[in-house]
């Protein structure tokens, strides 16, 4: 180990002058911006379905800043308490605590003032109840899923994924005050989205995890049922998408939407569960993409729904 090659990312020794440029690209990295891009995804037509419009452009605004700074702040918190698993993971070893771009002195400062300023922003500019909602995911992500459950539970993503569904709940109460039926059931399917999402991405790098010695389901339990737990959430977050018709009396645009892309992601789960049955998964980041452009498609579909309708 100590006569290994330094790639050209890992060649920042510690205390060794970093430009501006690339310290600022280290922040930036930090917060794990493509997981922010995908919750504010999300927010957006939240609360296009709560104000049943377009909502005023400035909450917007304010309230896709707050959540990034939140999210951001929540990531950053992440990175800092997982260095050690970072340097282990191939996936992650590039992150700039791990590679000497940023301090882990400079990482908690940054982390602080994010959350700091997420909760303050938020509560003035929107209001405090999504204040307080981002706070409790902020808290809930750092000190419930990233302290307690990440390295101790097979369960982990499952749990966590609770944080990753609040920027609907903060989209919701954004725009009326209050967090209704409506933003509850986006809630559970995110929810519920989330195990089937991570899972592939966990099999792909089950040896990565099994060296950090972080039990995600597929390092404790076999192909078998790591495919059938996915299959099963597949089903479950198809269900759970058909809820919000009724509830928040969506048209056909979504409805549609929801009916055909819950049913080609659990075809795609159920291919993967049927490959699983032979004990190895030859693509099984194929159903991790495809689920993110399922959540995506199907909250594009509820604004463009409500915003149809609106023009009818």
């Amino acid at each position: 180990m100590a006569n290994q090659t330094k790639t050209p990312t890992q060649s920042n020794p510690i205390g060794a002058r970093v430009s501006f440029g690339a310290k600022a690209k280290a922040y930036f990295a930090l917060t794990k911006p493509r997981v922010i891009e995908l919750l504010l995804i999300t927010t957006l037509p939240t609360m296009i379905l709560a104000q049943r419009g377009i909502p005023d452009l400035w909450l917007v605004l304010a309230t896709l800043i707050g959540g990034a700074f939140s999210a951001g702040s929540a990531n950053a918190f992440n990175c800092f308490i997982d260095t050690d698993i970072d340097k282990i993971m191939g996936r992650t070893k590039n992150r700039p605590l791990v590679t000497g771009q940023l301090s882990p002195r400079e990482a908690l400062v940054f982390s602080w003032t994010l959350g700091i300023a997420s909760v303050i922003w938020l509560g003035l500019l929107v209001n405090w109840l999504a204040s307080l909602i981002s706070l409790a995911a902020l808290l809930f992500y750092v000190l419930i899923y990233t302290l307690v459950l990440k390295r101790r539970t097979p369960q982990n993503i499952v749990w966590g994924g609770a944080a990753g569904a609040a920027p609907v709940l903060i989209g919701w109460a954004a725009v009326t005050g209050e967090v209704s039926a409506a933003a509850w059931v986006l809630f559970l399917v995110i929810f519920l989205w989330t195990p089937p999402h991570y899972w592939p991405l966990s099999v792909k790098y089950k040896n990565d995890y099994a060296m950090a010695k972080v039990p995600m389901l597929p390092v404790v339990r076999n192909t078998k049922t790591v495919v059938q737990q996915i299959l099963i959430y597949a089903w479950a977050v198809g269900f759970s998408t058909l809820l919000l018709i009724p509830v928040a009396q969506m048209g056909l645009i979504y409805s549609v939407t929801a009916l055909a892309g819950s049913a080609w992601f659990i075809v795609a789960a159920y291919r993967l569960y049927k490959e699983g049955q032979n004990g190895e998964l030859a693509k099984p980041m194929n159903l991790f993409h495809l689920s993110n452009l399922y959540l995506t498609a199907l909250f594009v579909a509820v604004a463009i729904d409500v915003l149809v309708n609106i023009q009818l």
